[in-house]
């Protein structure tokens, strides 16, 4: 009997030596699972991140290598009064109408150390001030360089040192199903980042712009975000995001954005020029149908077909009429619409071109000299607008 309570009081005391020692080196191990009477409940938590790593298909890198050279656009119109305004009795019936100025929200990529952002023309178009939002909280005034409402492409220019970049990427190498990043300022809450992948590429005939060829992506995109930067995985400059589909005023998973391609030569030609240049030949064309290839009699198969001549233009000048179907422009062949207007927009003004046309069953070539293309009021769709 002795010898059993003996047994009893060494277990007892290895057992409190183990308690006191746990208790004070691991004192988590004792609170690992608690009773009903602390009030804490019992929960798993998963073990402690590396500092510094990013999580397997993060795109965490490509938004901080980006972010920082976009920027919130504001801007701000005069109100405009109604030649009524200073009369008492339409005060006492319509109040002060028109007293407010008008203000505007969009966002805009810094591409040049020298202070030079791309946005939209339809964000600063009109405005009397601009205010430009680095996102390091920076505050500088924006200078309008120069606008291409053809392309709704804007130049403001920027007074600031040590200026964040972005890097340009190939637009042309992109491809349906890439993953893409937009950033921008959406409804004025901030900076945001949405992902996405290309939709499509080459979007055209939307009636958003003269010249389209829109990437589209399901990237949220929002009112606030035109003039924002589309990325792609590395963080590169992809596109400029100019308008969205909606019903809702929202995003539906329908967003545009101008090819960096296209910003790139605006951008140049702007800086340079303080305008863009673009070729013109005055003439209203059509995508080839078999109804118009019968009505004006032509036995082309491709190409686009001339329903119009202006008189005295450089294509009358150079002897195309009305049915002549246009094949190619400078050895390049066109096959619709679009691809007609982006060739001919890039001509030198002055500078014979050769085009290849078909008229009837004849093919024949005629050199057109182009003249400079008149300015265009931009064109939008009322539920297209990201603004």
């Amino acid at each position: 009997m002795k010898r059993t309570w003996l047994l009893f009081a060494q277990a007892v005391t290895v057992l409190l030596a183990a308690y006191f020692v746990v208790a004070t080196l691991k004192p988590e191990w004792l609170n690992r699972r608690t009773g009903p009477f602390n009030g804490l409940v019992s929960v798993v938590e998963a073990p402690a991140a590396p500092a510094g790593g990013i999580a397997a298909g993060s795109l965490s890198a490509a938004a901080k290598k980006a972010s920082p050279a976009v920027v919130s656009i504001n801007t701000s119109k005069a109100a405009q009064r109604s030649p009524r305004s200073n009369d008492p009795w339409f005060r006492f019936f319509f109040g002060n109408q028109g007293d407010q100025p008008q203000i505007g929200l969009g966002s805009g990529v810094i591409v040049s150390a020298d202070g030079y952002i791309l946005t939209n023309n339809h964000v600063v178009e009109g405005a009397d001030e601009i205010d430009v939002t680095l996102n390091d909280s920076r505050h500088a005034r924006g200078k309008v360089i120069g606008t291409d409402p053809d392309t709704d492409l804007a130049v403001l220019k920027i007074e600031l040192d040590k200026l964040p970049v972005i890097v340009l990427g190939n637009s042309e190498a992109l491809q349906v199903g890439d993953q893409v990043l937009a950033i921008g300022n959406p409804f004025g809450v901030g900076q945001t980042v949405t992902s996405g992948i290309v939709s499509a590429l080459g979007r055209n005939q939307l009636g958003i712009n003269t010249f389209e060829n829109f990437i589209q992506t399901d990237a949220a995109i929002n009112p606030g975000n035109s003039g924002g930067a589309l990325i792609d995985v590395n963080g590169n400059l992809e596109g400029i995001n100019t308008a969205i589909y909606s019903r809702s005023g929202g995003s539906m998973g329908i967003g545009f954005a101008i090819p960096v391609s296209t910003a790139k030569q605006v951008l140049e030609d702007i800086v340079k020029a303080g305008k863009v240049t673009r070729g013109w030949i005055g003439v209203e064309p059509n995508d080839l149908s078999p109804e118009l290839a019968e009505t004006f009699g032509v036995k082309a198969s491709s190409g686009v077909i001339i329903t119009g001549v202006l008189q005295n233009g450089p294509a009358a000048k150079a002897g195309v009429r009305p049915g002549d179907v246009i094949t190619g422009v400078a050895e390049k062949n066109v096959g619709n619409t679009q691809e007609l207007l982006s060739a001919v927009a890039g001509l030198k003004p002055g500078t014979a071109t050769r085009f290849a046309l078909q008229r009837g069953s004849d093919k024949l070539e005629l050199d057109v000299t182009p003249g400079l293309r008149p300015k265009s009021p931009v064109r939008r769709l009322p539920s297209s607008d990201a603004d």
